[in-house]
């Protein structure tokens, strides 16, 4: 088959692309920028095509000769994702229909209440794109998950960071509601296997692992398999979703942004109320994922940076009318640029070594307490902090999250770029270059660049720009100092 991912930026069409192209299937990816796939491990066995679900025009070549589409496309943690996602699901529908397309696939969300009062925002949206789908005159399967288990899930990570920093816990009354957990092993498997759906089925199908738990079961059967002691769970009436979702983002590494719809989604029991999937795909032999298995599995994956996608690969939508540093004109306007060099008694590759594992636990190499306090103000004003950190502690790809940043470009050896997410009154990049130099030695190259948007954005670089000297340069010098160290043995 030749099937279409949209989605392979995320967490799970990050994972599911190379799972077809095992299958021995053609994989094309869509994405608004092909660069954004460049350094993924089976980049070079797929194709490439650039295209955006909001813009129909750039679909058709995306859409052409395809068999099986697949939609992993959502704008969680977006203002007015509602709207967003019920034309990126319209535009998608009408491509695959124009174009021949034998069967979409869809992995959405428990089927929300009846009584929309009480059903998140989130959920309907969800349901809502799979009427759309349901509806295009492809025959669709939908896969409908509540929590999905795994290493860099946004759902686990929140559970992973709740349990871990916090023996006793004061928590909304919604944790004693009933889930059905899922493995992510488990949603892919579905997923492969609905290539082979009959052209007849055309439907929903609740999907979830053999453990039907609450909230507070799963946080403490997670203590268990962690080796915690066992924690306490107080629940109480006052914590409604909206305070759960700042209680959840200033504790886990998942930004209010996503941790609310995760919340709220919550707040309904989701459990599967039929199995009718095994029909066309059968349990394994040993059947489905139990919950304490999945955890152990995410958590050896976890220890051992084996991560192979995070909730965080998925970025917003890009902007590229928008200059970015190698525009040598900047298309006009103001530039603020803040440039440091550093000569470095230690080879270009150790240089190298030292910027790849930038971030992370490793840090930023210069006054922690402004890079955390920075973290700290960017989460409480609803931005991502820097508790992202990476998904490898030693190696980076384009696309993916670190800390506050993201990662815009990367030539191993030469240069990293990276591109400011946290919340700013313009738009930022930080550069890391490496020069060559003579007889064993090398040259660093350290470039910020702020684009300021108003009044605001050239009054937030006055602010900061008297710490540059010691943010700034102080990273420059620990960066060139960290590199001349002997190597580890």
């Amino acid at each position: 088959m030749r099937c279409l991912v949209t989605g392979a930026t995320g967490y799970i069409g990050g994972r599911l692309a190379p799972r077809l192209l095992a299958d021995g299937h053609q994989v094309r990816c869509l994405a608004r920028r092909a660069g954004r796939l460049r350094d993924v491990p089976w980049a070079s066995r797929a194709e490439i095509a650039e295209g955006d679900l909001r813009r129909p025009e750039t679909l058709p070549a995306a859409f052409a000769g395809v068999d099986v589409a697949y939609y992993l496309v959502h704008s969680l943690g977006q203002a007015g994702f509602e709207a967003a996602d019920r034309e990126a699901a319209a535009n998608f529908a009408a491509a695959a229909r124009a174009a021949g397309v034998r069967r979409i696939v869809y992995l959405g969300g428990p089927e929300p209440n009846a009584d929309g009062e009480v059903s998140s925002p989130h959920l309907r949206s969800r349901a809502e794109v799979a009427r759309i789908l349901l509806a295009s005159g492809v025959p669709t399967a939908v896969l409908r998950a509540a929590v999905i288990i795994g290493s860099g899930s946004a759902s686990f990570e929140m559970l992973r960071h709740l349990t871990e920093r916090l023996p006793v816990m004061v928590t909304p009354r919604w944790v004693r509601n009933r889930i059905q957990p899922i493995a992510v092993r488990d949603v892919l498997r579905y997923l492969t296997g609905c290539v082979a759906l009959p052209p007849e089925v055309n439907r929903a199908f609740d999907i979830g692992g053999p453990d039907v738990l609450t909230f507070q079961d799963m946080m403490r059967r997670y203590a268990r398999v962690a080796g915690l002691p066992r924690r306490i769970i107080v629940p109480v009436r006052p914590l409604t979703p909206a305070l759960s979702s700042h209680w959840v983002g200033l504790i886990t590494p998942v930004p209010n942004a996503i941790a609310r719809p995760l919340v709220e989604s919550l707040v309904q029991e989701a459990v599967a109320h039929e199995h009718d999937i095994a029909r066309y795909v059968p349990d394994p032999p040993g059947g489905l994922t139990r919950f304490d298995e999945a955890v152990a599995l995410a958590l050896a994956k976890v220890r051992d940076a084996e991560v192979e996608t995070r909730w965080s690969t998925a970025s917003g939508p890009d902007a590229p009318a928008e200059p970015l540093p190698s525009d040598p004109a900047w298309s006009g306007g103001t530039v603020y640029t803040d440039e440091r060099e550093r000569a470095v008694a230690a080879p270009a590759d150790a240089l190298w070594r030292v910027i790849e594992g930038v971030g992370g636990e490793h840090g930023w190499y210069s006054f922690p307490l402004a890079w955390s306090v920075r973290g700290w103000l960017d989460r409480l004003i609803g931005g991502v902090g820097l508790r992202r950190g990476r998904r490898d502690p030693h190696r980076l790809q384009v696309g993916e999250a670190l800390d506050f940043w993201r990662v815009e470009e990367i030539v191993p050896g030469e240069l990293l770029r990276l591109r400011a997410e946290m919340r700013l009154p313009g738009r930022a990049w930080l550069e890391m270059r490496v020069e060559p130099g003579e007889a064993g030695a090398s040259r660093y190259v350290q470039r910020a660049v702020f684009l300021p948007h108003g009044l605001a954005g050239h009054a937030y670089w006055g602010s900061v720009f008297p710490f540059h000297a010691v943010v700034f340069g102080g990273m420059a010098r620990n960066i060139a100092r960290n590199a001349e160290r002997p190597a580890p043995d």
